[in-house]
């Protein structure tokens, strides 16, 4: 803010609107107690930082006593990492709400600070939890008096019927071509990146505004933590919720062996090194827990300022937050 200009130091959001932030809060914790799932509290200071070449995460330099651990201390991007090792560990079913930190992500569906609500549930794959998740959805939906049905689509399905191209196997000029008026800057980007552009500029637009779109199996090359299952072409089982637009979760059957996630670390790192940007250490405790034997289980997580943004129509991420980052 310019100097000598007074700061806008009233909330941003409405006070309705925080009272049914809290409304939420109480509805999530309800949800997951009729269910067993425990909610916990894990770290947001870490030694490891997230290695999604798409994701930027904050660090800092903590000034006490180290005993030779690293002082660079990276803010979670998510809670991802220490639930998946309380699982590890024998644990069991488990949630965390609270906030998470991306650099670089400021905007009017992004703040740099936001709240993520993640849970893992042993036994379950990407489809059984995008009922449940729908469900939770639906949940936050009735305290506005709305409702939201549930259809589910394949990732290659969506893009034949709606685009008329299929994803496994069109070219890089057919999905620029797709793309239309849409006018981009090819430097640097992959195939996946044309695939995520059609995706927002071209589907999610259209996307019907009271309807939850499971999109699920997405293409291999688009994994992140999930497992890959060998169809023809193999999909990653994955999946995405959407209400209207606006993409609420991500979810993963999760991968569970050590050796291919430290691959995947390592892919992350080298793309990194390719774009010239700064690579955080891998979580090798992550690494240790999945060595030591990782249950089978599906886990996800949920954007809850999007999802107040979804049940409110709300055009900004500031709408519902107390202070957003210009008044932060």
């Amino acid at each position: 803010m310019s100097a000598g200009l007074p700061y806008d130091w009233r909330p941003s959001a409405r006070f309705e609107t925080l009272r049914l932030r809290a409304a939420l809060n109480a509805r999530i914790r309800d949800f997951f107690a009729q269910r067993g799932v425990v909610e916990v509290e894990t770290p947001v200071l870490s030694m490891a930082g997230n290695t999604d070449p798409n994701i930027a995460s904050f660090s800092l330099q903590f000034g006490g006593r180290t005993d030779g651990a690293p002082r660079t201390r990276w803010l979670r991007t998510s809670p991802e990492y220490p639930l998946k090792r309380l699982l590890a560990a024998g644990f069991g079913d488990c949630y965390e709400l609270g906030r998470v930190f991306r650099d670089g992500e400021a905007g009017g569906r992004h703040n740099p600070e936001f709240t993520m609500l993640e849970w893992y549930r042993l036994g379950y794959d990407h489809q059984r939890l995008i009922a449940e998740t729908a469900e939770l959805v639906q949940a936050a939906l009735a305290l506005v008096g709305r409702a939201a049905t549930l259809e589910r689509v394949a990732y290659r399905e969506l893009y034949r019927q709606r685009l008329g191209l299929d994803p496994a196997s069109a070219d890089e000029s057919e999905l620029r071509a797709a793309l239309g008026d849409v006018v981009i800057d090819p430097d640097g980007l992959t195939r996946d990146d044309w695939l995520d552009l059609l995706m927002t500029h071209r589907l999610q637009p259209g996307f019907a505004p009271d309807r939850l779109l499971a999109i699920y199996d997405y293409p291999a090359s688009q994994c992140a933590l999930a497992r890959v299952r060998a169809d023809d072409p193999p999909v990653a089982e994955r999946f995405e919720l959407y209400l209207g637009p606006l993409e609420l979760a991500n979810g993963y059957h999760e991968l569970a062996d050590a050796d291919e996630q430290g691959t995947r670390f390592q892919r992350d790192a080298n793309l990194r090194a390719q774009r010239g940007a700064p690579a955080p250490p891998r979580d090798e405790a992550l690494l240790a827990a999945l060595g030591n034997g990782f249950p089978d289980c599906a886990g996800v997580a949920l954007g809850v300022d999007r999802l107040l943004m979804a049940m409110l129509g709300a055009p900004s991420i500031a709408d519902v937050l107390a202070f957003d980052f210009a008044r932060a």
